[in-house]
């Protein structure tokens, strides 16, 4: 699904237009921005949780000259699925 379609969608199901779904979706994306930035989780029952992981730092190889270098740790933006969300995926 392409943007466009998913404003449609939303459009459609929430009954408004599609300059107010696009606000809704740019609202929800930058509160869950926000959110992780700050280090909280984001909690939505049933659907899933936004929450922020830690990469422990490691070393990798350049594939160019195949020298080690080291890969600093990092945050990692991570989404976990919820039980109704896994649910509806896995729907036979």
């Amino acid at each position: 699904m392409l943007r466009n379609e998913f404003v449609g969608s939303i459009a459609q199901k929430a009954d408004i237009s599609q300059d107010d779904a696009k606000k809704v979706i740019k609202a929800f994306a930058e509160t869950v921005t926000e959110a992780l930035a700050q280090g909280d989780n984001l909690a939505l029952i049933g659907f899933g949780t936004f929450e922020v992981r830690d990469r422990a730092a490691r070393k990798g190889r350049n594939p160019r000259t195949g020298e080690e270098v080291q890969i600093p740790a990092s945050k990692l933006p991570a989404f976990r699925p919820g039980k109704s969300l896994k649910e509806a995926v896995n729907k036979k």
